[in-house]
């Protein structure tokens, strides 16, 4: 038997798979890129939470030492309350943004506490 296709017929399948594939890649791409966004909203709220501690620790405003930390996409909804019963504790929360518009998919927080350094 004999193929009746010719040797060029299938010329161009590649772009076609290619072509196929790219929104599940575009959306791949989103959905890590996302993951980045929100370990690194994870990652500075400790950051703020400990620089929030230090200050009030020294009696210095909590929440614009925290604000100096975060870079501006990451300041809005900022929550910073100090903890009660934690002995100068404090909690700060992180709204992480969507990559994609204006909104937010959630919040996280960190807590930190100054350790009494008993001079």
């Amino acid at each position: 038997m004999t193929s009746t296709r010719s040797p060029g017929a299938e010329h161009g399948q590649a772009t076609v798979e290619l072509v196929a594939l790219l929104p599940l890649m575009a959306v791949l791409a989103a959905v890590l890129w996302q993951g980045v966004v929100a370990g690194q909203a994870v990652w500075l709220a400790g950051s703020a939470a400990r620089a929030a501690a230090r200050a009030s620790a020294v009696g210095a405003d909590a929440r614009v030492a925290a604000l100096r930390v975060l870079p501006p996409r990451l300041e809005r909804g900022l929550v910073v309350r100090s903890v009660p019963g934690s002995d100068g504790g404090v909690r700060v929360a992180i709204a992480v943004p969507a990559i994609v518009g204006t909104g937010r998919l959630t919040t996280v927080s960190a807590r930190a506490r100054l350790q009494d350094q008993g001079r």
